[in-house]
């Protein structure tokens, strides 16, 4: 009964000290009345509670004692009684209000708290960081991304970063409109701080970032042609076109084809293929037999994709490695081995564009003349040999697809003859698979 009423009487005590701060025409004269509610932060629980909500509201007239307020705060913020922690976390932003200054402070205190198992508190987090940025973006945005950018801190929390990247994505990004206001300072603020933060980021995150990045005003359908060489840039730096490859990192080779296929949509908006067709050329094309196999159709793919936006002098340096990996899969006569028509499609696909780029380099390639007028035509030479062994090898591939189209043909007409004779679905389910089988083999 004792512990009850000294309960009691606390509070009691805290319900003046308020009062009496509201009433006050200058509260910053009632130093032990602001006194009195931080102590009480170490009181009963429902003192704790009252106190919560009492020390921000009248934070901003004591500033002689803001560290001990803020302490005793976010001392309620670690109360094992979840409902003293919900309202302390809940009275966060109010320290901000009136004083801004402690915007990064408090920001830095959410972002911790992100890793709150328990519902009502992680949404209580959010709510805080929401309003913190609806109040200043600039700061809340720095202060977020600050728990991204320190990946490679031994300190950094794992957990925390994730926690973070997560509100980012599913609370920050989709408010975009609102938030980032005025939209070209706080959209070239955001990715600022997404720059930074791409040194050490998954495929998915990077992947995360990106997509956010292009559906910026910045980086809109009328954005010059030098914000849109700025993503390039980003995805050519994730691509680590400036380091030496190595065939055996297969991280950097998933890394490269997907950051290709990611820049595609650039290209065809004006952005410079140039710094990837380059390293294809240099490192890539070269050890090509040495890539894995189940990447190897992707990078051809996103090669031939690339390929109508390559410049002139691009596509005259990488055309004579392209002519020599299709002559590779486009062999002379019968060797034996299965032609891969899928390799010689891309090859082919992107031979066509780059010689259309640079068409005075075919006739030392294959034999080819194509008159431009210029020295490097090269007529008075004889590149005869070359001319029939590259049309040989188109011969005999056209040969082997019209008897691969044969074949397919006949396998169709014996399939819908099958599957009309077919009595029940299990048979009708086996007949495909055959098909499939047929489908693969012969192609």
């Amino acid at each position: 009964m004792a512990d009850a009423s000294e309960d009691a009487k606390d509070i009691e005590k805290l319900y003046e000290y308020g009062e009496r701060l509201n009433e006050a025409k200058d509260k910053s004269q009632n130093v032990e009345d602001y006194r009195g509610i931080i102590a009480a932060a170490k009181g009963s629980i429902k003192a704790k509670q009252l106190a919560a909500q009492l020390i921000p509201r009248f934070f901003k007239f004591f500033p002689d004692l803001s560290d001990a307020a803020v302490d005793s705060h976010l001392d309620l913020c670690e109360e094992e009684e979840l409902g003293v922690r919900v309202q302390a976390i809940r009275g966060l932003p109010l320290f901000c209000k009136d004083t801004p200054e402690y915007v990064s402070k408090i920001v830095d205190i959410l972002a911790q708290l992100l890793t709150a198992e328990e519902n009502v508190e992680r949404d209580a987090v959010h709510k805080a960081l929401l309003s913190l940025l609806r109040q200043d973006v600039k700061a809340s945005l720095t202060g977020l991304f600050k728990h991204i950018m320190t990946v490679d801190d031994p300190s950094t929390d794992e957990n925390l970063r994730e926690k973070v990247l997560n509100f980012i994505r599913d609370k920050v990004f989709p408010l975009k409109a609102e938030l980032l206001k005025p939209q070209e300072q706080m959209e070239r603020h955001i990715t600022n701080l997404i720059k930074k933060s791409l040194e050490d980021v998954t495929g998915a995150e990077f992947k995360m970032f990106m997509d956010f990045l292009r559906s910026l005003t910045l980086f809109g359908e009328k954005a010059p042609p030098e914000r849109v060489q700025e993503l390039i840039e980003i995805i050519e730096g994730q691509a680590d076109l400036d380091a030496q490859f190595n065939v055996s990192d297969g991280d950097h080779i998933d890394r490269l084809i997907s950051c290709l296929y990611m820049a595609l949509p650039f290209f065809v908006r004006g952005a410079s293929n140039s710094k990837f067709l380059n390293y294809l050329n240099k490192h890539i094309i070269p050890v090509f037999d040495k890539l894995p196999e189940e990447r190897k159709l992707d990078l051809l793919k996103n090669l031939a994709e690339s390929s109508p936006y390559s410049a002139p002098q691009d596509s005259r340096q990488i055309l004579p490695s392209v002519v020599q990996l299709l002559k590779k899969y486009m062999p002379r006569r019968k060797t034996g081995e299965e032609t891969n028509f899928t390799y010689v499609e891309c090859l082919l696909y992107t031979f066509h564009h780059l010689a259309y780029k640079a068409p005075n380099a075919t006739n030392s390639l294959c034999g080819y003349k194509i008159v431009t007028g210029q020295p490097s035509d090269r007529l008075g030479e004889d590149f005869s040999e070359y001319y029939k062994d590259f049309t040989e090898r188109l011969t005999h591939v056209e040969e082997l697809a019209r008897a691969t189209m044969k074949k397919l043909t006949q396998g169709m007409a014996e399939h819908n003859k099958a599957m009309a004779a077919a009595k029940s679905d299990e048979a009708k389910d086996n007949i495909v698979s055959l098909l499939f089988e047929t489908c693969v083999l012969s192609c």
